[in-house]
């Protein structure tokens, strides 16, 4: 689906977004008006490089993107990326960004006589299926998972599993819902990710832009 047009960066939506445009524009891209614009309802932007677009989507669908061929590199969380599991995707930049973890929690009154070491099945509420499976059963562990996307503090609460997989910052809203981390499966940050066919087919301007992304992140760190 890879365009001989213009070249396609898609970032995502929400936290990561206020994160990360710094970093766009140290690696000297600048989106148009709209494009900060809060009562504007486009998701796609021209930049101040006329053969380069923005889109801007949710942050679950920047992978969906770049694997596809519909953006050709993006921003995305190393959680989608290890979800996705894409060989279309390589990610050779790690941004410093949207710093936290992929952890393991459960009730706190559970915790004091629970060890994860002993866990033979366990029944999980997560929106990662697939890190969450791959993690545990790696150990020999089975993992019933319940995909959701939202609300997952308040599953256990409510009956629909013992424990949860989820995205943690802080932990405090863990804490607001009576539970505990046990098991921290990755340290995340977000990431360049890029097309490979896009990177073979358009060697030159692709490797521009990651060098600029580098040069962004190395300037940040300095």
């Amino acid at each position: 689906m890879l365009s001989n047009d213009k070249l396609v960066l898609a970032l995502p939506k929400g936290r990561i977004l206020e994160e990360v445009m710094p970093l766009v524009k140290r690696a000297g891209i600048e989106p148009e008006a709209a494009f900060d614009d809060g009562s504007s309802r486009k998701l796609r932007f021209a930049t101040n490089h006329p053969n380069l677009d923005i889109v801007r989507v949710r942050s679950f669908d920047v992978a969906t993107f770049i694997a596809f061929g519909a953006a050709h590199f993006g921003v995305s969380g190393q959680d989608v990326l290890m979800e996705f599991d894409s060989t279309e995707i390589y990610a050779p930049i790690d941004l410093d960004i949207g710093h936290c973890r992929i952890m393991v929690a459960e009730p706190a009154d559970m915790a004091p006589e629970d060890n994860p070491q002993r866990w033979s099945h366990i029944r999980v509420a997560t929106k990662y299926p697939e890190i969450t499976r791959r993690h545990f059963a790696a150990r020999g562990v089975q993992a019933e998972c319940i995909k959701l996307n939202g609300a997952l503090e308040i599953a256990p609460s409510m009956g629909l599993c013992s424990r949860i997989v989820d995205l943690v910052s802080t932990g405090s809203t863990l804490k607001a819902n009576g539970l505990v981390e046990v098991e921290e499966i990755a340290k995340i940050t977000s990431r360049l990710a890029v097309n490979r066919t896009a990177l073979k087919t358009r060697s030159e301007e692709m490797t521009h832009w990651i060098e600029k992304f580098r040069e962004a992140v190395d300037a940040v760190a300095a």
